[in-house]
């Protein structure tokens, strides 16, 4: 399920109009709607907002379920991967936008392509340790 279906479910859950949802987060109906529409992507701190008020991990709403995520996974790579997916340059092929589930396809390679990069990545060069002795890599 994407993003638009996802916010269209959610609200639709709570019997909320798009006005009314739009009024709450402190932005226009035409800019929820487009989101809703997958005409348009919300921003990382409107992500957070959204998920906030549909009370719903951000995660959630960005396609990243909790088994997508290896359990090797620490704060910092789970930070890295989100901020590698939540650009919002378009997913492009020879100059061309790709859209819908084209899109989400390329996501999921480019997820399953990362995960195993940082694996290969902590293989290779292990966990630094601090002075202290802590590994580097459950810092925030």
């Amino acid at each position: 399920m994407d993003l638009a279906s996802k916010l269209i479910k959610l609200r639709e859950e709570r019997g909320l109009s798009q006005y009314e949802v739009a009024d709450r987060l402190g932005i226009k109906r035409p800019r929820y709607n487009a989101w809703e529409q997958g005409i348009a992507k919300p921003r990382a701190d409107m992500i957070n907002k959204l998920a906030e008020f549909f009370e719903v991990n951000p995660n959630y709403l960005l396609g990243f379920e909790p088994s997508s995520i290896p359990s090797w996974a620490t704060h910092k790579d789970i930070r890295d991967f989100k901020k590698m997916l939540e650009e919002d340059a378009p997913v492009m092929f020879d100059g061309v936008p790709i859209e819908g589930e084209a899109r989400q396809r390329v996501i999921d390679v480019l997820t399953g392509l990362f995960w195993e990069a940082k694996e290969m990545n902590k293989k290779t060069y292990g966990r630094k340790k601090n002075k202290d002795g802590v590994s580097e890599d459950n810092k925030e």
